[in-house]
């Protein structure tokens, strides 16, 4: 492929896979060592339980990989993109906050990463309006990541 085309082309997206389970025991687990069995790493994850069930929000280090086993398995899912970026040192999640505030961007809902490659720590943000918000990132220094930052 030419060097051209290489540099033209966008970055991948941030993708968050949402999986809806029977809140019953042994089925977070069920999940989880399936996929750490096919070597897909969970980077963040978040659980939104009701009485009779749940929501499992998770970014994996190989979508294709999740989306392949949760299809094959027939678990329930939808995909979304979501922002991610990087959060180093004190303080710096009310700046995260800050630059969205500033670009009057709504947040939906965040979450952290429970490990990432480089072992710096980063958020997962359903944002309105993505690519405002990652421009108004970027403006106040932070790294917005994409899929090959998290791929190991």
């Amino acid at each position: 492929m030419p060097l051209a085309t290489l540099r033209g082309r966008d970055p991948e997206p941030v993708i968050q896979f949402s999986v809806f389970m029977p809140n019953r025991l042994g089925r977070l687990h069920e999940l989880t060592r399936r996929l750490a069995d096919r070597e897909v790493h969970i980077l963040a994850l978040t659980v939104l339980d009701t009485t009779e069930s749940t929501i499992l929000r998770f970014i994996s280090d190989d979508p294709d990989g999740a989306r392949s086993l949760l299809q094959e398995y027939g678990f329930p899912f939808t995909e979304v993109v979501v922002l991610a970026v990087e959060v180093e040192g004190e303080g710096r999640l009310k700046d995260v906050l800050a630059a969205l505030l500033e670009a009057e961007l709504n947040i939906h809902y965040v979450y952290p990463f429970l490990n990432r490659p480089g072992g710096k720590s980063a958020l997962v943000i359903s944002i309105e309006e993505q690519e405002v918000a990652g421009e108004a990132l970027r403006a106040h220094q932070f790294t917005v990541l994409f899929q090959s930052d998290l791929s190991r």
